[in-house]
């Protein structure tokens, strides 16, 4: 059957349908209307039908291993390489449109080179009752930590996936937590205007309990009560607050590399320096135009980063007598996270769906650009320079430096998140086959496996 005969009929049954009669006037208008809809969706179809061929065959080339990095010649369909391509672009040739069609499917494209990254959930963490701010992971121990919008912060055993210690000091919202990278300390930052420093040591004995057997485990109600016991802390070390410091909500803290000073961003605009021993601020940062959104500080210098819903992010330089700041533009809405690489890169995400990577010297413009499809969060740049990308669409995706997409984590009704990833943090080594964790605001703190094709 044709498909003008076939258009005909599935008209007079619409019409049919509607009881419209056959002299009413609007009839043959109401014909008119739907025939140029369907022959909208069947040039449609064609297009996709042409799209995909070319899909096919740019795929085939990616697979036969086509070098399609910067600054070398990229073969196309047409075996005119990309150099080609922008004279030709420039004298108005007609491969303008076969070149327009290869970038807007370059992001597809790149997919294929994800294969052979291994992903798998190996680990669900469950207890917040609310949503989960922020992730860390803690070097040379199997536990992480975790900040929660319930007013609690937790420590976590990988092994066991059991709550080990949880912190109820806080009278708001817990949004940011880091351990100390020596002793046995945990810096939270909350919507009640304060930041704390408390003692994390945990119950290992308890841990190794909830990994038992059930064959090893008493049913007694004594053993059970023993197992489902979480250890909580109320009073904090030190307390960061009073006159002097913020205002407004502590969004985020961080510690300084010698660990006598930490630095917190507040709501309030500013930035605050603390002296860990006197508990007094010691410089506020102020430059800002809006609320402070993430602040970060170097693993070895006293260098400081803060990021704000202005679209800019600063770097302050504590290592002369007079700090000096340098200010970062090319966002154009909030800039969510900012985080230092091992190589003093800087890794910025933002609002306007990007991820930016700096140079700490050149402010002016960045070295590349990963341009996604959801508003960033809360992001972390590996040990290898793999960024790990937490999105608002639940997704969580993998780049490098270069800004070539890796891999991106399976997400089903059994994997993945259910509502916004809001941060993501790498282990330095493997604990118990996890090395990716992830928090979000469906309550579920995640823990991956992620294997890269340099681990294969």
């Amino acid at each position: 059957m044709k498909p003008s005969s076939k258009r005909g009929s599935r008209l007079s049954s619409l019409a049919e349908d509607l009881s419209i009669p056959d002299d009413a006037p609007f009839r043959g208008r109401l014909h008119m209307l739907f025939s140029q809809i369907e022959k909208e969706f069947e040039l449609l179809y064609m297009e996709n039908l042409t799209l995909q061929e070319k899909l096919e065959s740019l795929g085939a080339k990616e697979n036969m291993g086509c070098d399609r990095s910067a600054g070398h010649d990229d073969p196309d369909t047409t075996g005119i390489p990309i150099k080609s391509f922008k004279s030709k672009i420039a004298s108005g040739s007609k491969v303008k449109a076969s070149h327009k069609i290869r970038a807007q499917t370059s992001r597809i494209v790149s997919s294929f080179k994800a294969q052979s990254v291994v992903s798998s959930l190996v680990r669900d963490f469950c207890g917040h009752k609310d949503g989960v701010w922020q992730i860390a992971a803690k070097s040379g121990q199997p536990i992480i930590g975790t900040a929660s919008a319930d007013h609690t912060a937790c420590i976590w055993g990988i092994e066991s996936g059991r709550c080990l210690l949880q912190y109820q000091g806080h009278a708001g919202s817990v949004n940011s937590i880091k351990f100390h990278q020596n002793r046995d300390l945990v810096l939270t930052g909350s919507g009640d205007g304060t930041a704390h420093i408390w003692q994390a040591a945990v119950n290992w004995e308890v841990s190794k309990k909830g990994h038992s057997s059930e064959e090893e485990l008493d049913d007694s109600d004594e053993q059970v009560e023993d197992r489902d016991r979480v250890d909580t802390l109320r009073t904090p070390l030190c307390e960061f607050s009073g006159p002097g410091g913020h205002t407004s909500v502590v969004v985020a803290a961080d510690w300084l590399p010698n660990m006598d000073q930490i630095i917190t961003g507040s709501w309030d605009r500013t930035a605050m320096l603390w002296d860990v021993e006197t508990k007094e601020p010691i410089q506020p940062l102020t430059g800002h135009d809006h609320e402070l959104t993430h602040v970060s500080a170097h693993s070895s210098q006293r260098l400081v980063i803060t990021a704000s819903r202005d679209s800019t992010f600063r770097l302050w330089d504590f290592r002369d007598a007079i700090p000096a700041v340098s200010v970062f533009q090319g966002h154009t809405e909030s800039v969510t996270s900012t985080v230092f690489t091992k190589d003093d890169k800087v890794v910025s995400g933002s609002d306007d769906r990007t991820v930016k990577v700096w140079e700490l010297r050149n402010m002016r413009s960045a070295l590349a650009t990963i341009r996604t499809d959801s508003a960033v969060n809360r992001l972390a740049v590996s040990s290898t320079g793999v960024i790990a990308i937490p999105h608002d669409n639940r997704q969580i995706r993998l780049f490098d430096l270069n800004g070539q997409r890796v891999a991106r984590l399976p997400r089903t009704s059994r994997q993945g998140h259910r509502r916004m990833v809001s941060s993501v943090a790498w282990a330095e080594e493997p604990v118990f086959n996890c090395n990716l964790f992830s928090c979000g605001f469906d309550r579920r703190v995640l823990g991956w496996s992620i294997s890269l094709p340099k681990d294969n």
